[in-house]
């Protein structure tokens, strides 16, 4: 037995974190002496902790490390951890993002960048015959799982869609997470529909306002600006619906992220 400063010592974690995984339940002491209140520790728990370090530096909390010894079975900790790489992967990604903008706004402020304009245009969008997928995803930059889910499904279903496809966002305001997107491929024949897959016909718009945005996704921003601009200037027309987008050129087939081309639509109705 070991008293809990050379049980400290030999496992190389802090009497302050032995005593807080005691509070919490998850190791109890192997003895506690009535009369002076000491606490011993066996070497049989050694293994206890080292399992409680490995998922407490893997990222888990101690109630999801508690969850994980009520349970304890090999396939349900391998998916706890996988689900925890995700989650950390989300994480790490949300932070990247924030670095770009960051990054972004230094150059706006040191070089003092005007802003661009975007040359808009207004066009008649005829109906299309579609293969949707419609999801409520966490952000936009999830968009492109959904693309891979959509074309998982028409290759296992053997639907022969076009190359042209657009996605429409029937959130009618900016959402900064559970964006309601729908992904649509253009298809010649109909199959059948089966669960969120849908084939059906898109509706025309007979005044459709649009832009060309050139380069980074991050410029995406700018032209709907443009856009406010543009209907302040023109207040005959007013938005209407549900804005539409459709990336020519993205990560998929154009490696220079400065060579992306995306156009947006927003639906307009003549006052």
């Amino acid at each position: 037995m070991f008293k809990i400063g050379e049980f400290s010592k030999l496992t190389q974690v802090s009497v302050r974190m032995l005593r807080y995984y005691e509070k919490a339940g998850l190791l109890k002491p192997a003895e506690i002496d009535r009369c002076t209140g000491y606490r011993y520790y066996d070497s049989r728990q050694i293994p206890l902790l080292n399992k409680i370090v490995y998922l407490r530096d893997s990222g888990f909390t101690v109630a999801e490390i508690a969850a994980a010894f009520n349970h304890w079975q090999e396939d349900v900790i391998l998916q706890k951890l996988a689900d925890k790489r995700s989650e950390i992967k989300e994480n790490m990604e949300a932070e990247e993002r924030k670095l770009r903008k960051i990054q972004m706004a230094e150059e706006g402020l040191l070089e003092q960048k005007e802003p661009l304009h975007y040359q808009i245009g207004i066009k008649s969008i005829p109906s299309y015959p579609v293969l949707s997928l419609r999801k409520v995803i966490s952000d936009y930059y999830a968009e492109g799982d959904l693309w891979m889910e959509l074309s998982a499904f028409a290759r296992e279903n053997n639907v022969e869609v076009s190359s042209e496809t657009f996605s429409i966002y029937h959130d009618l305001e900016y959402k900064e997470s559970d964006v309601d997107v729908e992904l649509c491929a253009l298809v010649k024949t109909f199959g059948k529909s089966q669960g969120p897959f849908l084939f059906r016909k898109t509706e025309s718009v007979p005044h459709m306002a649009y832009t060309m945005v050139y380069g980074e996704f991050a410029n995406i921003a700018g032209a709907f600006l443009s856009f406010a601009d543009w209907l302040e200037k023109n207040d005959q027309y007013q938005m209407l619906g549900t804005s539409r987008q459709i990336v020519h050129r993205g990560p998929w087939n154009e490696e220079n992220s400065d060579q992306y081309l995306v156009e947006i639509q927003i639906p307009v109705l003549e006052n």
